[in-house]
């Protein structure tokens, strides 16, 4: 299954050992992101790690993890279809991931509830995710 995945999913992941975080790592999951992702990651660092118990070469470890797991995706591979995303997207903040799922045909991994206001992009929560697996 291929879905590009959002920020919030990779937070819940790294946030607390969780089913959300086993299917991350699941062998039939295709799962892309933006580019921008790494440098969310980078600039909550620290309210990662104070959720956590986690220590910052733990922090490390996981990011170099999650690199192998997913396919980031350059803007530039993506850009012709942000004009598109930010009709499509309910929400202005998540245009990127409407744009990169348009370019790739595929769904958003997402719980934001208010995703799902459009018809243009399946929008799959967790517990849908873990039905079709």
């Amino acid at each position: 299954m291929e879905l590009v995945v959002d920020a919030n999913i990779l937070f819940s992941a790294l946030v607390k050992n969780s089913f959300t975080a086993e299917l991350l790592f699941d062998d039939e999951m295709k799962l892309y992101t933006p580019e921008f992702i790494i440098e969310e990651f980078l600039k909550y660092q620290e309210v990662i790690l104070q959720k956590t118990s986690r220590t910052k070469e733990e922090f490390v470890t996981i990011m170099h993890q999650l690199k192998d797991i997913f396919t980031v995706v350059p803007q530039e591979e993506y850009s012709k279809f942000i004009d598109e995303a930010e009709i499509t997207s309910p929400d202005k903040k998540e245009v990127m991931y409407f744009a990169l799922a348009l370019k790739l045909k595929c769904g958003i991994w997402s719980n934001d509830k208010k995703l799902k206001e459009q018809d243009k992009v399946k929008v799959y929560p967790t517990e849908e995710v873990i039905k079709l697996i």
